[in-house]
């Protein structure tokens, strides 16, 4: 661990590439093209997938072989571009390490049953009285333990929004306490891609990150569960909360223990005495590992022919554990490794773009025009909020409204020596979250259709996820929690 708290995730140092001989449009001309393109397929594509399930990695590859051509016509060789796509991909080699662990990690913490468990105990805090606050603590529990605010929504979500109606509560409120928690959950998980993704493009690391983000997050949580209580206690609810069927039915498929809270616990206890990433999540999958072999000996026979293969398998590949309840089969799945290579892949193809990008110069060109609207600290993290919102409307896709502004912004913070975290943050709190606030984008698209409720519908009741980006401006505007690099601790 380094003195400074900023380890693996370190980015590359190299200065961002001048190039006189390329001008403001020229710049553009790959972002446009870009955009443009991924316009294309979200309007006029009807499955999205262009180009298949990779169709975003494809894009951003051809963005990137649009910025070549453009280099090569202001007098940039292919030598440079190679060179920048090298270092790029050589910084974000450890972030990819912590992704196939990840990945680990889910698949022997659902087989071992820590995840069952957490929905368990999670699902028993349910109250009519407090259905709302609940929600979004239920919501939060699994988000964080699964890394997936989409699996939360489609499993326990779709449970809450029935439960919830017959309770007489509008679907909109209810469907703005689970996505709340869910992106709560989802935010500040280690398991989650995006909390992976932005500490990788920002250059700091996943809990030096996490961390950080407790900072802006928790307030906005306990603001968000403060507005759900009053609601709570303005609405009348009738008839009970039926969870019996659902406690059942994990009772049925695992051998259900306060015992097995040890594994994230002792990940937990590593995190705050700021182990590196990788050795916390080693831990985390070896101890599941062990608890699987303890106390999950039915689950892993149903697996595979011997318990040791099953857990090979739920560290490398898919697993899927079914029970007698459909609700819960979605939620009790987990790719392994092989899960995580669609966002590692997205994290490559990211790292082409922004290497030929920088090679040719264009992001210099851009980054010094976007500053002149950025001339002090809060207009830089205002800069980045706007552009975090804009590509959320504009691409329609969070892992893009993270990548491109986390790379083009990421020397403009490091020249008014703010610390990566700054930036990461930002990122999560402008990017992540509001993605579902936005209809068309896919996580909006998602959200509507997995509930069953408009986004039009849910928006204001989404208060987490509106909230955040003000919290952070807040933030930035009173200088609180503002990290400078010279700092040594938070």
């Amino acid at each position: 661990m380094q003195d400074d708290n900023i380890s693996e995730f370190k980015a590359n140092d190299q200065n961002i590439v001048e190039n006189k001989e390329l001008n403001f449009i020229e710049a553009l001309i790959p972002v446009v093209i870009l955009m443009a393109m991924l316009a294309y397929n979200i309007f006029f594509v009807e499955s999205q997938e262009w180009f298949g399930t990779y169709t975003n990695q494809i894009i951003l590859l051809l963005g990137g072989a649009a910025a070549a051509i453009v280099g090569l016509f202001n007098k940039v060789s292919v030598k440079p571009m190679i060179k920048e796509i090298w270092e790029n991909l050589q910084s974000v080699f450890v972030p990819i390490m912590i992704l196939f662990l990840v990945g680990a990690l889910a698949g022997t913490w659902l087989v071992s049953g820590v995840i069952p468990a957490m929905v368990y105990y999670g699902l028993q805090v349910l109250s009519p009285a407090i259905f709302l606050p609940a929600s979004v603590i239920i919501c939060a529990i699994i988000s964080i333990a699964t890394g997936s605010s989409w699996t939360t929504s489609a499993t326990v979500g779709i449970a809450l929004i029935g439960i919830g109606s017959a309770l007489g509560i509008s679907p909109g409120m209810i469907a703005g306490a689970v996505i709340s928690g869910a992106y709560f959950g989802d935010k500040m998980s280690p398991l989650s891609d995006t909390t992976n993704l932005a500490p990788a493009m920002a250059g700091t690391d996943l809990f030096t990150h996490i961390r950080y983000m407790t900072f802006t997050t928790v307030p906005t949580v306990i603001i968000t569960l403060i507005a759900f209580g009053i609601m709570s206690a303005t609405i009348e609810t009738t008839g009970s909360a039926d969870i019996s069927g659902l406690l059942n039915s994990i009772e049925s498929t695992f051998n259900i223990t306060p015992m097995l809270f040890i594994v994230p616990l002792v990940v937990i206890v590593l995190i705050l005495f700021k182990t590196k990433p990788l050795i916390a999540l080693v831990t985390g999958v070896i101890l599941a590992a062990i608890f699987a072999f303890i106390f999950q000996s039915n689950v892993l026979n149903g697996l595979a022919d011997s318990n040791f293969t099953a857990i090979i398998k739920s560290i490398l590949t898919d697993t899927q554990i079914t029970t007698d309840n459909d609700k819960l089969n979605d939620l009790f799945s987990a790719g392994g490794m092989q899960g995580m290579l669609w966002t590692i892949l997205l994290i490559c193809c990211a790292m082409v773009f922004g290497g030929i990008m920088d090679a040719i110069g264009a992001l210099s060109r851009l980054t010094k025009a976007l500053l002149k609207l950025a001339t002090t600290v809060f207009g830089l993290f205002a800069s980045t909020v706007i552009s975090c919102l804009g590509l959320n409307a504009i691409a329609s896709d969070q892992y893009l409204a993270l990548v491109i502004p986390g790379k083009m912004f990421k020397k403009a913070y490091e020249d008014k020596g703010l610390a990566p975290e700054n930036l990461s943050r930002t990122l999560e709190d402008s990017g992540t979250v509001t993605s579902v606030l936005i209809p068309w984008n896919t996580c909006g698209a998602y959200q509507s259709g997995v509930l069953g409720v408009g986004v039009g519908e849910y928006f204001v009741y989404a208060i987490f996820n509106w909230l955040s980006p003000f919290t952070t401006l807040f933030f930035a505007a009173l200088s609180i929690k503002i990290r400078m690099l010279k700092d040594k601790s938070l």
